[in-house]
């Protein structure tokens, strides 16, 4: 892979977390963990993941209401942990969105490699080289899965609300072209319904920061004021 894989850990047995984490990371894969489900959620919302290993039996929420909230705005794969082997629990991890489950107890070994399987699977059609030229066009940073509904920029899958990636999207189908407050509020469908013009600001300055996070240098997002925003190209 091009990059280490960023790995959302949310378990609350720290034995368990604390020997997961170190299997996952002698793979090369950077893991942030967290105990509650709350804190797990406020940092997907905050940074980007390729993946998010997620315990079905948390203190503070159910790991099923914790992996509905995610599918409402992300595609990110989850796998599940549980200690319940009923069959209805497992059939109800997949049918909410988990891209596969492990039943406690387990072989850490056994979680990095369905981890790694399924970085294989969802990273095959991410960039192999991350670096990019910064004389090319800004739309070629980009790739987006139109059937997953998923943004990568400079090979990491971005962790979208749906306003952002409505946003992003229409900027990505016109790279160049300036896009009105009014265009991009009508680019939001049924979102926009409570919204007004002045949310796009806010929207695309969190977009921006989730931008900055992976590239630094980079502002693919440019301002054209008293117009409106474009996707920037050389």
């Amino acid at each position: 892979m091009s990059s280490a894989a960023q790995i959302v850990l949310i378990e609350d047995e720290p034995a368990i977390a604390d020997t997961l984490s170190f299997a996952l990371q002698r793979e090369g894969w950077q893991v942030r963990h967290f105990a509650l489900a709350r804190a797990g959620e406020a940092d997907l919302a905050a940074q980007a993941a390729d993946l998010l290993i997620l315990d079905i039996g948390l203190p503070d929420d159910s790991g099923f209401e914790v992996l509905k909230r995610l599918r409402r705005q992300s595609e990110m794969p989850v796998l599940l942990l549980t200690a319940r082997a009923e069959e209805l629990d497992r059939i109800l991890g997949l049918e909410l969105g988990a891209d596969d489950y492990v039943v406690k107890p387990f072989s850490p070994r056994e979680v990095a490699a369905r981890v790694k399987a399924i970085l294989k699977r969802t990273r095959a059609s991410t960039p192999s080289n991350t670096e990019v030229n910064s004389e090319q066009s800004a739309a070629q940073y980009f790739v987006h899965e139109l059937a997953a509904r998923r943004v990568y920029f400079c090979g990491v899958m971005l962790a979208l609300t749906p306003s952002e990636y409505r946003l992003l999207v229409a900027l990505l189908a016109h790279p160049g072209h300036v896009l009105s407050r009014a265009q991009l509020l009508d680019a939001l469908g049924d979102a926009a319904e409570d919204s007004f013009e002045r949310t796009i600001d806010s929207h695309i300055k969190s977009l921006r920061a989730k931008l900055k996070l992976i590239r630094a240098d980079l502002d693919p997002i440019a301002t054209h004021r008293g117009f409106g925003y474009a996707l920037a190209v050389s």
